[in-house]
Order: structure tokens, then C-alpha cells, then sequence
């Protein structure tokens, strides 16, 4: 079993930054991948962002692209996702993700084997 605790969502305002950290316990592997997805009200759970833990491969939806960096920490056992730039548009809750094999590539939802509970992002414009 794998728990994935988030923090560091809340307000920011547009041109911000925000930093979210996802930090994972549980079962040891090592094929699998970390990520970031978001839902705004009213709209589907959308790809933000994905990190391969072996390969260190990335991969960010466009409108993130330039804005967004996602990191881990191997001590720590710990995913950032940096954001900076914040558009109104960014808002919506951030959920952590891990798949058991999984490279870095973009994946949909549906694919996810664990998520967080999800971290509030509000941009203020």
C-alpha cells in the first residue's frame, strides 16, 4: 500500500508562485512514476505534469509548460511540483499521483494506481 500526503496549495495571486510537495510512503519499487494532475470546478481531473522515479524523464501539459517544474527529492521520498506565472486559470485542487510503471509520459486519470487527497490552488486575478 502506498500513502501520498500533499501540501503547500492555498491563495495566490496571479503572477505568483506556489510550491506543492507530495510526499510518499509505503511499499518500495522502482519503476514507478510520480505525477500532478488538477480539477477546476465543473471539469474533468486533467494531466498537469509526470516525473519517471528511475529515469528522471519528464513530461508537462502545454499550458504549464515553461511554468511548472516537477522534482523529487530521493531522501525524502518527496515530489515538488514548482509553479510560478500563476494564471487564474491554474486554479483548481492538485492531486498527486503514482503509477506502478510509469516513465514520465502523460497519462489520463483513469491510468493512476494511488492518489493524494488534493491541495487547493486558488489564483486571484
Amino acid at each position: 500500500q502506498v500513502q501520498l500526503v500533499e501540501s503547500g496549495g492555498g491563495l495566490v495571486q496571479a503572477g505568483g508562485s506556489l510550491r506543492l510537495s507530495c510526499a510518499a510512503s509505503g511499499r518500495a519499487f522502482t519503476s514507478h512514476g510520480v505525477g500532478w494532475f488538477r480539477q477546476a470546478p465543473g471539469k474533468e481531473r486533467e494531466f498537469v505534469a509526470a516525473l519517471g522515479w528511475s529515469s528522471g524523464q519528464t513530461s508537462y501539459e502545454d499550458s504549464v509548460k515553461g511554468r511548472f517544474i516537477i522534482s523529487r527529492d530521493n531522501a525524502k521520498n518527496t515530489v515538488y511540483l514548482q509553479m510560478k506565472s500563476l494564471k487564474s486559470e491554474d486554479t483548481g485542487v492538485y492531486y498527486c499521483a503514482l503509477k506502478w510503471i510509469w516513465a514520465g509520459t502523460p497519462a489520463p486519470p483513469r491510468d493512476i494506481d494511488y492518489w493524494g487527497q488534493g491541495t487547493q490552488v486558488t489564483v486571484s486575478s
